[in-house]
């Protein structure tokens, strides 16, 4: 079995993707229909549905769908971390349809030009009010913020910070560096888990190959450990580079030289137990 910690869905006719370009094949919908048989035939028994858009409508529209569908065990939303109401909009979340699972809020960090946005006091205090509701903090980050998210990490402890897509690792140019040492520094704090997701896209789309992915991935196992490391699709993104079948085998090949019991935290256990499925 095999647990998919990150994917999206969207319906453009209920709201624009403004970040999709004009003629991408991203710009249709997506819906849970469209990767229910995918994610059958992959034999992947639950997901993590993750926000794609920075509005406060969205969320509830995610939990209703995990409400109505036995695929989605968990949701990553979003809401303004910097409300000053923020513990008390984190308990209206959970009061609506299918509030039961909302496990984590993300935020699109890696779009704020202030690469300490992590440490503003407005935002560490809801950080720290997403700790108090024990929900988890997914980072969405490019490679120079990652110093933000392990000072960020490391102020607020009791909170757990889940880094989306190894922080977007500069794969097409084949360079290591600092994204690696900048990973080890967050993943030496012990509240950080990482998700193997993402990867094809940050590679050359049209040409990538295991091989390119491998230096990335390896650098995210030995920094973290399989138990804080999960699988993600990141579907539909994916498609731009991969299909659904192709990703989830990436990710196989990637791990091929753990401990069966090591893949399976990759693959399933990590995101049980981070997000409380």
């Amino acid at each position: 079995m095999t647990i998919d910690a990150h994917h999206h869905v969207w319906d453009l006719s209920v709201r624009d993707q403004g970040w999709i370009p004009e003629r991408s094949p991203l710009r249709r919908d997506f819906t849970l229909a469209d990767l229910a048989p995918e994610a059958t035939a992959a034999d992947v028994t639950g997901t993590v549905l993750v926000q794609t858009v920075t509005v406060p409508e969205e969320t509830p529209e995610l939990l209703a769908l995990a409400d109505a569908h036995d695929l989605v065990a968990a949701v990553v939303g979003w809401t303004d971390l910097t409300r000053p109401d923020i513990a008390d909009e984190l308990a209206r979340l959970r009061r609506l349809p299918g509030g039961a699972h909302l496990q984590g809020i993300r935020h699109q960090v890696q779009g704020e030009p202030d690469p300490q946005w992590l440490l503003r006091p407005d935002v560490r205090r809801g950080l720290t009010a997403l700790a108090d509701a024990d929900l988890v903090y997914d980072l969405v980050v490019r490679p120079h913020q990652l110093p933000a998210c392990a000072e960020a990490a490391r102020s607020i402890p009791q909170l757990t910070f889940v880094l989306d897509h190894l922080g977007k690792p500069p794969i097409a140019s084949g360079a290591l560096e600092p994204w690696a040492t900048d990973l080890r520094a967050l993943a030496a704090r012990p509240n950080t888990f990482c998700k193997l997701s993402g990867l094809v896209t940050e590679a050359d789309p049209a040409t990538w190959t295991v091989a390119d992915l491998r230096p990335y991935a390896e650098t995210a196992l030995a920094a973290f450990g399989p138990d804080r490391v999960m699988f993600g699709s990141d579907w539909p993104v994916c498609t731009e580079a991969a299909t659904y079948a192709q990703v989830l085998e990436v990710s196989r090949d990637l791990t091929d030289g753990l401990g069966a019991a090591e893949r399976a935290a990759v693959h399933e256990g990590t995101a049980r137990r981070v997000y409380h499925l």
